[in-house]
């Protein structure tokens, strides 16, 4: 009997993460496919995993009105080829191990170690990125990340020294919210809160790179908080407004380029343009502005006049630049 789809698909891994436990209930049935399955898998999913007349027979009932899996063990994961060999191509990047000790590191290097990877990183040219990245092999900076990657998932509030990109030295009581990476500087940023007496202060993002020591506290942070309501906090007053031509699928790529940003967007059918609304946080306003760049003469910054006026002198610095390299 053909039970899934698809190996390893949503099903999958919720009839797997019921089968962990050796005696399951109704309730908790409903609750794992609520939260991991699709929005109507709750309409039809349940009825296949609870002993019924159209069941896939993966439990029993119990005489205290329990299930009980039919098997002696839990399902065991098996890899593919092909998952074997993405795993390989990613051993490879460095920033893997941020997220994996050593010793983990060092048994999925052994285990792998006769699977061709599916890719390697010479076949990628990647244009439009900073050459001064963050160090992802420098111990202190993995040990520094993985701190901070437990204070996220358990809103552990932390002590930070940090040097600022002034070169100030400042520290202070954290709570962090949300990491993320940019690819346009290939670094790690942290956002997040400053606390003063467990309270919030104001808000911030922070280089994981610019970290000279973080300490857990061993205290979490109660107080409910949402990273929309952070992200509100530091939205800019009014809107980058940029005009988009459809030349070399420009307003494709810009949307994709923005697609994480909050903005509004109108079509002028007849000069085939796009005005579009781009409202970004403040403290991101130079590596808005080199992203925007990038399209050239594709789109026209209209709004605010100092984000114009920014783009006029880089560019203007460029044509220097330029002048300079080709005068003999």
């Amino acid at each position: 009997m053909n039970i899934f789809s698809e190996i390893y698909g949503t099903y999958f891994r919720i009839a797997a993460k019921l089968l962990e436990n050796e005696v399951t209930n109704e309730k908790t049935v409903y609750e794992t496919v609520k939260r991991k399955g699709f929005r109507d898998s709750v309409l039809f999913l349940p009825q296949k995993l609870i002993p019924g007349n159209d069941d896939w027979g993966l439990f029993s009932r119990t005489a205290d009105g329990d299930l009980k899996r039919v098997i002696n063990a839990p399902p065991v994961k098996v890899l593919t080829k092909l998952q074997k060999m993405w795993l390989k191509a990613k051993l490879s990047d460095p920033r893997i191990r941020l997220f994996i000790d050593n010793v983990t590191f060092t048994r999925l290097e052994k285990r792998l170690s006769d699977i061709p990877p599916l890719y390697r990183s010479d076949q990628f040219r990647i244009t439009d990125r900073f050459m001064d990245s963050d160090d992802f092999s420098d111990e202190r900076y993995r040990a520094n990340f993985r701190i901070a990657l437990e204070a996220v998932k358990h809103r552990r509030i932390v002590h930070i020294d940090y040097v600022s990109g002034h070169g100030r030295h400042l520290n202070g009581r954290l709570v962090l919210l949300k990491i993320e990476y940019s690819p346009k500087n290939g670094r790690f940023r942290a956002y997040c809160y400053l606390l003063r007496n467990d309270r919030i202060k104001s808000s911030g993002i922070i280089n994981i790179g610019r970290i000279v020591n973080i300490t857990d506290t061993g205290r979490y942070f109660r107080t409910p908080v949402s990273i929309d309501d952070y992200f509100s906090s530091r939205k800019c007053s009014s809107p980058a407004v940029i005009k988009v031509t459809d030349e070399r699928n420009g307003f494709e790529r810009f949307m994709l380029e923005f697609a994480a940003y909050e903005k509004h967007t109108v079509r002028d059918v007849e000069a085939k343009e796009y005005t579009v609304e781009l409202w970004y946080d403040h403290q991101d306003e130079t590596e808005l502005l080199i992203r925007l760049l990038s399209f050239g003469p594709v789109i026209e910054i209209l709004n605010p006049p100092h984000l114009r006026e920014q783009a006029k002198l880089r560019i203007e610095k460029q044509a220097k630049l330029l002048e300079n390299t080709h005068t003999p």
